[in-house]
């Protein structure tokens, strides 16, 4: 199949994506979209959230050119000025310098993709020079509100033996919301690791500690079969009805148990992740050791919480050293 430019599709091609063509816009774009998407699903392995993310940057730039360049030939007719004007509209429209980073990234991948595949005969975002937003650092819990968080429920009913394994377990492990409720029973065993599938369907093994093992272990003896009522899950966290945890209800479950212990401040499934982070380093962890507890492919992601203690450090020197 020959595309608009001029180039020629392969042959052979893998099976339909997760994710969908794309826009209408230009009758050259669903073939490429999707031929993209394919690879980062069968070569990267992404999953279907980020492939989606990838395609909805893509749709929004050629949805811009669609109405300035309308009678744009082909793939191979944009040019460099065109990412520049995408750029200069997202800034005029009030969009964060982070957001466009993250659309222009899709695009340099995008078309480094078709370069690569020779499908076009230039890179139109080599030049570019992308905004550089400045990484804000991550909110936290100080250990005296993770304790609060943490403390045992008044009445241990089988739901609070459940909501306070959960919270334990994120903590302990810095499990992202999405693989605490997907966690199978058979992803913990009695050594006190998980098994976790996380982003790309990489696996990896985290320990937890004894405070979590302990809650653990009350909520699977004690909560988990009366919610259960005979009836079966793989599931490790489960509802009262016997179904499987949601993200969202797990968010309800984690602010119900911040307000009734008295924690004012906003918080959120991944501020518990970011606080386990930062904790262990705070205390001697090793960085590298982190990357591969929290998952992530690039250490750099992992530096972050090095800023954190770095900031805490100097907000403490500036409030007590008598020339702070």
């Amino acid at each position: 199949m020959n595309s608009p430019g001029g180039t020629k599709l392969p042959a052979k091609r893998p099976g339909p994506s997760p994710v969908g063509g794309g826009s209408g816009a230009f009758s050259f774009l669903p073939p490429l979209l999707d031929y993209f998407l394919q690879y980062l699903a069968a070569e990267r392995r992404l999953a279907a959230n980020t492939l989606a993310a990838y395609q909805a940057d893509l749709v929004s730039f050629f949805d811009f050119l669609a109405v300035g360049r309308a009678d744009l030939s082909g793939i191979d007719a944009v040019g460099p000025e065109d990412l520049r004007a995408y750029l200069e509209n997202c800034h005029r429209r009030g969009i964060a310098p982070r957001s466009s980073a993250r659309r222009v990234s899709a695009l340099r991948a995008f078309f480094r993709f078709l370069r690569r595949e020779n499908l076009i005969s230039h890179d139109p975002s080599a030049l570019l020079d992308l905004p550089k937003p400045g990484r804000s650092l991550p909110k936290v819990l100080t250990i005296s509100e993770v304790n609060r968080l943490l403390t045992p429920p008044a009445q241990p009913t089988p739901l609070a033996l459940r909501n306070h394994a959960m919270l334990h377990l994120l903590y302990a492990s810095g499990l992202r919301v999405s693989e605490l409720v997907k966690l199978p029973v058979s992803g913990v065993n009695q050594a006190g690791h998980l098994r976790v599938l996380g982003k790309g369907s990489k696996e990896r093994l985290i320990p937890f500690g004894q405070a979590a093992g302990q809650a653990l272990a009350a909520y699977i003896t004690q909560g988990r079969p009366r919610l259960l009522r005979k009836r079966r899950s793989d599931m490790l966290f489960v509802t009262a009805r016997g179904g499987a945890m949601t993200r969202l209800r797990f968010w309800q479950i984690i602010r119900e148990c911040s307000r009734l212990n008295g924690i004012a401040k906003p918080i959120s499934p991944h501020i518990l992740r970011h606080s386990f982070a930062t904790h262990l380093l705070e205390h001697g962890a090793d960085l590298r050791a982190v990357q591969m507890m929290l998952g992530h492919a690039d250490i750099a992601t992992t530096q972050i919480y090095t800023h954190v203690d770095a900031a805490r450090l100097k907000a403490v020197h500036s409030k007590f050293h008598p020339r702070g």
